[in-house]
């Protein structure tokens, strides 16, 4: 049922009351009373209120604000409140009607304002979403950005470690290199000085030495073993050459013995400087029996005397009593037998 405009002076229009609307006053003049008026208001009130809970939505509405909502005062009829069949109307009834039409303009108006309360605090929500996505975003992309950074960082101390090992790797291995190419530098360098002075020390010794005969054949070497000798074995070296062939001092030296000596024949003694005793034996002749000698000097001729099958020199080298093989002694004093 459609609410009726109350006559009101410029601002409602012109009011005419319809038989539907309107009966036959009884009495006293009465103004009908609008059927619907209250229940209209509450309708108008609860679309607002649910209106506004509905747009905000429950959880976020109870962190508003709660906004007072009046209730109108609406008019007697003499029915207390809604409801009657409209037997009584006030005598001012254009006037309350117009009060009651402002009224419920009023709840409208406070239903729009909470409905765009709602819509605001909807906004706000929404807004509110967007930017706690914004931000989950950017912490989504920092932690991205901090992660790469992190894998970076971390491939390029990787990077930074294998250089610095392939380079410590090299740097070791150049050193060692180096240090082998240095030892065998010294080790050739020593080794070539050592056969320098072996050389010099050879060239010395042949200056200072002397071969102890010449035209010679060697027949007997030190160790040979045989019953032609008295020990079981030759004790010298023998140098076959014709009789008379001249007999040098091996190295300046000292006669201490002079004469026969049996199997040896006749046998001169020479004692060096380091006490090394050098037997000539089985001369023919003896040029020098005492004094001292240089080398290459002659003392004696080669012979056939004592002990012997043919003439030779038997030369015998002594050092602290015992015997020596000859051919290693001359050779170590750069001679060569």
């Amino acid at each position: 049922m459609e609410l009726q405009e109350a006559p009101n002076a410029g601002a409602w229009g012109e009011w005419n009351p319809t038989e539907d609307s309107a009966r036959p006053p009884r009495g006293k003049h009465r103004v009908v009373k609008q059927r619907g008026g209250l229940a209209r208001s509450s309708t108008v009130l609860g679309v607002g209120v649910i209106a506004a809970v509905g747009a905000s939505g429950i959880a976020t509405a109870q962190d508003r604000p709660q906004v007072a909502i009046s209730m109108p005062s609406l008019p007697d009829f003499g029915l207390g409140g809604a409801g009657g069949d409209g037997q009584h109307a006030d005598a001012e009834g254009p006037a309350a009607g117009a009060e009651a039409a402002t009224k419920t303009g009023i709840i409208a108006q406070q239903a729009a304002g909470h409905a765009d309360a709602g819509a605001t605090l909807v906004g706000r929500i929404l807004q509110q979403a967007e930017s706690q996505e914004s931000a989950a975003d950017a912490q989504n992309r920092a932690q991205a950005e901090r992660a790469a950074q992190e894998a970076a960082a971390a491939q390029a101390k990787a990077q930074r470690e294998t250089a610095q090992k392939e380079a410590d790797d090299a740097r070791v291995a150049a050193e060692k290199e180096a240090d082998d190419a240095r030892v065998a530098a010294e080790k050739e360098a020593k080794e070539a000085a050592e056969a320098k002075a072996e050389q010099e020390r050879i060239a010395k010794l042949a200056g200072s030495y002397s071969l102890p005969t010449s035209a010679y054949t060697l027949t007997s070497h030190y160790g040979d073993a045989g019953s032609m000798w008295s020990s079981g074995y030759h004790t010298g070296l023998d140098f076959a050459a014709p009789t008379g062939t001249p007999v040098k001092a091996v190295a300046g030296a000292k006669i201490t013995s002079a004469g026969w000596s049996g199997a040896y024949g006749y046998r001169i003694v020479l004692e060096l400087e380091d006490g090394t005793e050098i037997w000539y034996c089985h001369l023919s002749s003896m040029s020098v029996t005492s004094g001292s000698v240089g080398a290459g000097e002659t003392i004696g001729r080669v012979g056939a005397t004592g002990n012997v099958t043919g003439p030779h020199l038997h030369l015998e080298v002594r050092k602290g009593g015992s015997t020596m093989d000859p051919l290693a002694w001359l050779e170590s004093k750069g001679l060569s037998v």
